[in-house]
């Protein structure tokens, strides 16, 4: 009985796990979905606008966390080491820089909410109404 008790559990683990994933969001006013080769060029700089015009105020998560590889290796195909070294490129030659960096879900999630032209990338398990989801890898 204990040794099925351990593997539902285990199951129920697994299964919360593979439910949970990163997602796109906007503010609750801005656009109502994105696809992925808009949002890859927005966070690669090759595109600074959304679809309705407006300057997009992108929020890239923190350098070497696990959500930021996932969204990375999903979204535009890089590494965070490629990354870096594409971001490098751009800042040197005069024809960009990254996106803002802030650390945290929560952090982001409220910056999003108070900025009508915010875009991010969190843990579909964060999003709440304050945020609406626009793009899911």
């Amino acid at each position: 009985m204990k040794l099925l008790a351990k593997v539902a559990l285990t199951a129920a683990l697994i299964s919360g796990v593979a439910q949970a994933g990163v997602v796109v969001i906007a503010n609750p006013t801005g656009p109502d979905s994105l696809s992925k080769s808009q949002v890859s060029k927005l966070y690669l700089g090759k595109s600074k606008k959304l679809p309705n015009g407006a300057k997009a105020q992108i929020i890239e998560q923190a350098t070497g966390s696990d959500i930021r590889g996932e969204f990375h290796s999903g979204v535009t195909g890089k590494s965070d080491s490629q990354l870096q070294a594409y971001w490098s490129r751009l800042v040197f030659t005069g024809k960009g820089k990254p996106p803002k960096t802030i650390g945290s879900s929560a952090l982001i999630k409220s910056q999003v909410a108070s900025h009508a032209n915010a875009i991010a990338y969190i843990d579909s398990s964060e999003v709440d109404d304050s945020v609406k989801v626009v793009f899911t890898p």
